[in-house]
């Protein structure tokens, strides 16, 4: 099976100066009646995108739209305003906030309403995988900056992204101290992880058919940062591996982590139909009541902000006993 193409973030940031404009003594007086010189200035940082372009944006940027719920919560986290975000495709509960007239209306992921986001003059648009294919686009708008996680270094490449932001809005100890608290979670099961040999196999639902993700997958931070054993061996995918029920009931996991992916999508829930097999229901995981359906919204259409890496780390943790 092919290995994806793991997108590598190689984000970093510098902070700058750049001068915005200036006035001349003969245009400007005082209330006085003097002539003055003023030169306005802007504080700007440089930031990589992934795709290696370096943009300069303004920090503290007041016009902001995010084409990444990851990075919409994770702004909100550390008290910087969004304006704008993609409303035709899903938005999970806990941004809910974000559906409000209060905030436009942005397009898809896929298809912007370039004409809306223009009219805006946005000071930073942020974007994703799903959006990159805009990128040219958006950034004839305004800076845009593409920004997202390597699932085979998902920690590293979540924490550059989430100190270039602290950077960009001048919240450097406020994401130090919200990194402290998810590595704590971290810690507390991966200490547990380390001290069992029970694994876990990571399924996705869709449609009653189920996929498997394996470790440096999208939903690999079980495996790979929380230190979960593996129940078998799968190869990364981005989509996941299909895989059979006798599968599932072969493989005999002591834990199932499941995302209803329809379910995230607005589509019919479906994870019930695979948890409710026959076969499914001889493996370990069923017999002790350890299959667990993860919230879908997070892990599938958000999982890489500040706001939902805490919400992840802290399922699992509620999840994970190994007494």
């Amino acid at each position: 099976m092919k290995k994806p193409f793991m997108w590598a973030l190689t984000a970093f940031a510098t902070v700058s100066l750049a001068a915005c404009g200036t006035s001349s003594d003969e245009n400007e007086q005082t209330s006085a009646g003097e002539g003055t010189s003023t030169e306005a200035t802007e504080e700007t940082i440089e930031v990589e995108s992934m795709n290696g372009e370096v943009v300069k944006v303004p920090v503290n940027p007041e016009v902001v739209v995010s084409f990444d719920h990851g990075i919409t919560d994770s702004i909100r986290a550390l008290g910087g305003e969004v304006s704008g975000i993609p409303k035709a495709n899903n938005i999970p509960d806990y941004l809910s906030e974000f559906e409000s007239d209060d905030y436009e209306d942005v397009g898809s992921l896929f298809e912007p309403n370039f004409e809306l986001i223009h009219s805006m003059e946005p000071d930073v648009i942020f974007i994703s995988g799903r959006a990159s294919e805009n990128y040219e686009e958006l950034s004839e708008i305004a800076p845009t900056v593409y920004m997202a996680v390597d699932n085979e270094n998902f920690m590293e490449s979540f924490e550059t992204n989430m100190r270039t932001l602290g950077d960009i809005f001048e919240a450097q100890d406020e994401v130090e101290e919200q990194l402290a608290g998810i590595h704590e979670t971290i810690d507390n099961v991966k200490e547990r992880a380390d001290n069992t040999d029970k694994n876990a196999l990571i399924l996705s639902a869709d449609e009653g058919s189920a996929s498997a993700f394996g470790a440096g997958s999208r939903f690999g931070i079980i495996h790979d940062v929380l230190g979960i054993k593996t129940a078998d061996d799968i190869e990364a995918e981005n989509h996941g591996e299909t895989v059979s029920f006798e599968y599932i009931a072969d493989v005999d996991p002591d834990y199932i982590f499941m995302i209803d992916r329809g379910a995230s999508i607005g589509n019919e829930a479906t994870a019930t139909q695979v948890i409710d097999n026959e076969l499914v229901a001889r493996t370990k995981a069923a017999q002790n009541d350890d299959i667990y359906v993860l919230d879908g919204e997070v892990w599938y259409l958000s999982g890489s902000g500040l706001e939902s890496v805490k919400l992840i780390v802290d399922e699992i943790d509620s999840m994970f006993e190994t007494e």
